[in-house]
C-alpha cells in the first residue's frame, strides 16, 4: 500500500481516494480523471482503505465511494475516527436512469433529507460517470460550505460522544481551510474555476430556479448596499461571498449591473416618498464599481493560461 503522507499540502493537485468500485468503473475513472489534476489512490480492501485514511487524511481531498454492503461500515468507521471529507457516492446503474446526470446534493435545511455520511455528500449514478470530474469539484465546493456543527447520521440509541464530536468539528475546519488554500493557489491558471460546474450555471437552471436564485442574489447585493458605508472590516467578506456565488453561477457582468440599477430605483422611489434627496443613490456607484472589479478579476484570473496566451 503506497502512502502519500509526504505529499505537500500546498500542492494544487487533488488527491482522490476511490474505493468499492468495480474494476471496470475504476478503469473508466482513471481514464476520465486528468493525471495533471488528480492523483488517485485505490485501496483494494477495507483494511487498506482504513490505512490510507489514517496515513493520508490530511492530504486526501475527496473520497469516491461506491454504494454496496460495506459502505455503511466504512462511513461508521469514518465517523468513529472523527473524519469528514468531501465525498462522491457512486450509485449502481438503474433501468430508470435518465439521459441527464443524476448527481444530487442535499439541502441541510430539509428536516426530511436522507444522507449517509454528511449533508455535503454528492450522489452520482455510475451511468453518468463522465461527470465524475465535475462532481468531485462540486463535492469539494459543497464541503467548503459545510458547517462545523453539521448534522451526522445517528441512531436513536447512539450515545453522544463529545470527544469524537469535537474532533470531527476540528478536523472539518482544518480540512476546509486546507482545501480553500489549495484552490486559491490555482488562481491565475484554473483558480476557483476549478469549482465550477456548467450544470450550476444560471442559464442551465430551470426557470423557477433561475428566478429564486436571482432573488437571493438581489437580496445579498441589497445587504452589501445597506452596509457599504458602515460595515468596515466585514464589507470585503460580503462582497467576496457575493462575487463567489455570481462566479460559480456564471452570472454575466450585465446582470450584476441590472441588479444594481433595480435596487437603486427602489431606493430612489423610497427616498422620494420620504421627501429626501434621492441623489444620494449616486454615491452607491462606488459599490457597483467595487463589486464589478472583484468579479471581473475573478473571471480574468480563472482563464487557463493556454487560453489566455492563444
Amino acid at each position: 500500500m503506497i502512502s502519500f503522507s509526504s505529499t505537500s499540502s500546498s500542492s494544487p493537485t487533488l488527491l482522490i481516494c476511490i474505493f468499492g468500485a468495480s474494476p471496470a468503473i475504476l478503469a473508466t475513472a482513471k481514464k476520465l480523471l486528468d493525471p495533471d489534476r488528480y492523483i488517485l489512490i485505490t485501496p483494494k480492501s477495507q483494511s487498506e482503505f482504513f490505512y490510507a485514511i489514517e496515513a493520508d487524511r490530511q492530504q486526501i481531498d475527496c473520497l469516491v465511494l461506491h454504494t454496496g454492503p460495506s459502505l455503511a461500515n466504512l462511513i461508521s468507521w469514518l465517523h468513529d475516527h472523527g473524519t469528514l471529507l468531501p465525498t462522491v457516492i457512486l450509485e449502481p446503474h438503474s433501468d430508470t436512469d435518465e439521459s441527464i446526470p443524476e448527481a444530487q446534493s442535499l439541502d441541510p435545511s430539509d428536516a426530511n433529507l436522507t444522507f449517509l455520511y454528511h449533508t455535503a455528500e454528492i450522489r452520482l449514478s455510475e451511468t453518468h460517470l463522465d461527470y465524475l470530474s465535475d462532481e468531485i469539484n462540486r463535492a469539494i465546493a459543497e464541503f467548503l460550505t459545510l458547517s462545523p456543527s453539521c448534522r451526522l447520521p445517528t441512531t436513536p440509541t447512539a450515545d453522544l460522544d463529545l470527544t469524537t464530536d469535537l474532533t470531527t468539528q476540528n478536523f472539518l475546519m482544518l480540512q476546509q481551510r486546507r482545501l480553500t488554500d489549495k484552490l486559491k493557489e490555482r488562481l491565475g491558471y484554473l483558480g476557483v474555476y476549478y469549482k465550477r460546474s456548467p450544470r450550476n450555471f444560471l442559464r442551465n437552471l430551470p426557470a423557477n430556479e433561475q428566478h429564486d436564485f436571482l432573488q437571493e442574489l438581489k437580496k445579498s447585493y441589497r445587504e452589501i448596499i445597506v452596509g457599504y458605508f458602515a460595515d468596515g472590516a466585514t464589507l470585503n467578506q460580503k462582497i467576496d461571498a457575493y462575487v463567489d456565488i455570481a462566479f460559480l453561477a456564471d452570472i454575466p457582468v450585465s446582470k450584476v449591473v441590472e441588479i444594481h440599477m433595480e435596487i437603486m430605483d427602489e431606493f430612489a422611489k423610497q427616498l422620494k416618498l420620504e421627501g429626501r434627496n434621492e441623489d444620494v443613490v449616486l454615491d452607491y456607484r462606488l459599490t457597483l464599481i467595487d463589486t464589478l472589479a472583484h468579479l471581473c478579476e475573478m473571471y480574468r484570473r480563472s482563464i487557463p493560461r493556454e487560453s489566455a496566451d492563444s
